[in-house]
């Protein structure tokens, strides 16, 4: 098996497993959900909110048992070698017998790579597995070809999206900062690439530059691993917390003021499919969650402190939304939310306007190195054959190279990529929050059962182990599927 492929890499406490869980779900979602919301209607899109909310954390932890039945497996293989090597062992067929024993010699010699000393469990999660090993370790090849378009799509996609709306967000207030437009942007307000930004220099001019220097100052990090971006993480989520507590708290004021101009529906299903697509989209994580699980040094109540996390973070996509519809009329309300906070009758203080103008530029370059080490080790494991090592030059240049390079080459072409984001977030993400982990789970089960036994119990296996769960994520991920195919169709039509 390819278990060695990536290193678990330095250990942190599960707080700050936290926050990069919190990091990653909380990107360009978030800004885009009021809108949403008051297109859709307040009932509805709080109902469609928490399901969405429920159903993620449903296949998250789909995802962490079969990345604990993975490393089982793993360590069974390597148990059983050592078995081979042993003169002296024993042809017990019970399996509690043989893993007792085996860990009985592992006091006394370190024999297998991913364990630590006394580990009491099978089915710890001590060696990070990619969820391109998973596939191929329970999927046959149809599916682990399906599962690789599925995620290199999506992956692609979210980087090239990332590389183009940091740079855009920064052409947008510093072109507009050093312009005649320093007190926001309209609704209406339309701007071409050709139309100077400062001095000579066009818009695409800046775009471009600053394409330039994000990837000089985040493409590194595909070098390495995620824990390079420790103490930024840890700084950006304190941004985070400030910019939605700031703009929540702006709201509040205009509303307890009277200003409020908002009065949302409770229902109109007309924007229901966009609102689907947009929660959708806000609550991607699983296909990064072995980066960020694996390192967590104490795994005890790994469970409850993810469903900290989607607690948290439904708050804050609440919060934000509730506030911004009855603040603003939904006609009003911009696709990045954050440029209604860009008028100087809503912000007086320009160090706040720029702020909250550059607030997507933080949220963004936290996540791209996360996506970007995640598709290079899963690139990675895709080429991997057993027993084999890359070279030095393949391993530490040709692959991060290929992760880094198209999305960046795409997003220099272009940053007008709305057909992307919505092939990537509504088919190529749906699969990935839903389809995959149901089946890697539904198929490790049943490769641990055959292993081990039912006697033996995976300490990280779901809260949601019936095999109904299971087969609702995939009639729900089918029902997604319809609703996206109807949107585009619909909106295809109007045009």
């Amino acid at each position: 098996m390819a278990g060695e492929i990536t290193e678990t890499g330095e250990l942190y406490s599960p707080y700050v497993g936290l926050v990069y869980m919190f990091n990653l779900i909380v990107g360009t979602g978030a800004l885009t959900m009021p809108k949403a919301f008051a297109t859709a209607g307040w009932l509805v899109s709080l109902v469609l909110l928490v399901f969405l909310g429920f159903m993620s954390f449903v296949t998250t932890t789909f995802v962490v048992e079969a990345m604990a039945a993975a490393n089982a497996q793993l360590r069974w293989k390597r148990m059983e070698n050592h078995q081979e090597d042993d003169d002296d062992s024993s042809t017990a067929s019970d399996s509690d017998v043989l893993i007792q024993d085996n860990y009985a010699r592992a006091e006394e010699r370190p024999i297998l790579s991913v364990q630590r000393r006394g580990s009491p469990n099978l089915f710890e999660i001590t060696d990070r597995v990619e969820m391109g090993q998973m596939a191929s370790m329970f999927f046959n090849k149809v599916g682990v070809n399906l599962f690789y378009f599925c995620i290199i799509v999506y992956l692609y996609g979210d980087l090239a999206i990332y590389a183009a709306a940091v740079p855009f967000s920064l052409m947008q207030v510093t072109c507009s900062a050093l312009g005649n437009d320093s007190c926001g942007v309209e609704a209406d307000t339309k701007y071409n690439d050709t139309d100077l930004c400062w001095g000579p220099l066009r818009r695409v001019d800046a775009y471009r530059i600053y394409l330039a220097v994000f990837t000089l100052l985040l493409g590194p990090f595909t070098f390495f691993d995620v824990q390079k971006t420790k103490y930024l993480q840890i700084l950006t989520s304190l941004m985070r917390w400030i910019a939605f507590a700031v703009m929540i708290v702006l709201a509040l004021v205009r509303i307890g003021q009277g200003r409020g101009e908002g009065h949302p529906p409770p229902a109109d299903l007309s924007g229901v499919r966009n609102l689907f697509g947009v929660c959708v989209y806000s609550f991607m994580c699983q296909h990064s969650l072995p980066s960020l699980v694996t390192p967590v040094s104490s795994k005890r109540h790994l469970t409850r402190l993810v469903f900290l996390d989607y607690v948290l973070i439904l708050a804050f996509y609440g919060l934000l939304s509730f506030t911004a519809i009855f603040c603003f009329r939904g006609d009003s309300l911009l696709d990045m939310y954050t440029l209604n906070f860009a008028r100087c009758d809503v912000v007086g203080l320009a160090a706040v306007r720029l702020f909250l103008g550059l607030f997507p530029v933080f949220t963004i370059s936290t996540n791209f190195p996360i996506i970007a080490v995640t598709l290079r080790n899963n690139w990675k494991t895709l080429f991997h054959r057993e027993g084999g090592t890359y070279p030095w030059v393949v391993d530490r240049v040709v692959f991060p190279a290929v992760t880094l390079l198209p999305p960046v080459l795409v997003a220099f072409c272009t940053h007008d990529l709305e057909s992307l984001v919505g092939i990537t977030g509504a088919y190529a993400g749906t699969g990935i929050q839903y389809v995959i982990p149901a089946f890697l789970v539904h198929l490790c089960r049943k490769d641990a059962l055959l292993a081990f036994g039912a006697a033996t119990l995976n300490k990280h296996r779901s809260p949601f182990r019936h095999t109904f769960w299971v087969g609702f994520v995939l009639l729900w991920a089918f029902s997604c599927f319809f609703f996206v195919t109807a949107n585009i169709i619909l909106s295809e039509t109007k045009l």
